[in-house]
């Protein structure tokens, strides 16, 4: 089967389902594809408190609903499925749909996110959402004065740590080495907070936790010195991973530009990729910031440029 639509939407998430919102109301006829995880990362987070227009807080599931169900009112197709690949060499735009459907593309809005890096841990997965997290802006405030460990030694895990020490009594910062990758005038603000305390050479083996009736949490961290494999536990109430992020690009390889990491690269205050009609929003395109609420933004801006680069080619 093959078909022709204005603009595909690759990806879901708030950059997917919001450039469906603008991408509807410029009527372009907007096709989007979920992919493996309808709704994005904000699917397996709990309680949200720092997203616009939700005073209460809500969780990260609700929320991605109200938003689906919203870009789905204004006119967004809905399709399950995975696009498995891509031909951006002309326009319209090849993608091919679990192999078998294909859908011709005037313009493209990759949306797919970017997944964390986790430590593979089964208790890791047991606990996360209940007190295991890879977003100290996202969670960190449902520690305020309370012990918490971050795992890593690169500047994002610095500079969560930092950031827990405004909120949390106590930083553990747990990292398998003897000094850290992170730049230098990080680690001396590191070194400079009285209430982190820097682990090294240590390994984590275990989070350990409890049922504390219908919920879970975490109540310690198990370490292992790198050096004497002697194992203790950290008393705390959260662990952030943060030991960095992948970004769902695979399918983009020789397609268009990624950076070093992979990630899309796009213009300058842009979301224009150097494909000229293919954009991109949300994770995938940005390392730094990775909220709900900028990935949101960011779909919004590729709508509008995807509706601009079509009226003017």
């Amino acid at each position: 089967m093959s078909e022709h639509t204005k603009c595909l939407i690759i990806g879901s998430g708030p950059a997917g389902y919001t450039a469906g919102i603008y991408a509807s109301r410029a009527d372009l006829k907007p096709i989007l594809i979920e992919g493996m995880t309808p709704g994005g990362q904000l699917t397996i987070t709990t309680e949200v408190e720092n997203f616009p227009g939700y005073p209460n807080g809500k969780s990260g599931p609700e929320i991605m609903n109200d938003i689906r169900e919203q870009s789905l009112r204004c006119g967004t197709e809905m399709r399950t499925g995975m696009v498995t690949s891509v031909d951006f060499s002309q326009r319209p735009f090849r993608c091919m749909v679990e192999e078998t459907d294909e859908i011709l593309a005037d313009t493209v809005i990759i949306a797919t996110g970017a997944t964390a890096r986790w430590l593979g841990l089964e208790s890791e997965k047991t606990y996360r959402g209940f007190g295991v997290s890879a977003c100290a802006t996202c969670d960190g405030n449902f520690f305020r004065g309370k012990d918490v460990a971050v795992v890593g030694g690169g500047d994002t895990a610095l500079e969560e740590a930092t950031y827990l020490a405004k909120l949390c009594n106590k930083v553990y910062l747990v990292h398998r080495r003897d000094e850290f990758r992170a730049s230098k005038a990080m680690q001396q603000r590191v070194f400079n907070t009285p209430n982190i305390e820097v682990c090294w050479n240590s390994i984590p083996v275990e989070i350990v936790g409890e049922k504390r009736g219908f919920m879970k949490a975490v109540t310690g961290l198990t370490v292992s010195d790198k050096n004497t494999s002697e194992q203790r536990t950290l008393p705390l109430d959260g662990v952030f991973i943060a030991i960095g992020h992948m970004p769902v690009t695979d399918l983009f390889k020789g397609q268009i530009d990624l950076d070093e990491h992979g990630y899309i690269a796009t213009k300058p205050d842009s979301t224009a990729t150097n494909v000229p009609g293919v954009f991109a929003a949300g994770d995938v395109q940005d390392p730094h910031f990775r909220q709900a609420i900028t990935a949101a933004a960011s779909g919004c801006k590729a709508a509008i440029e995807a509706e601009r680069f079509l009226l003017n080619s």
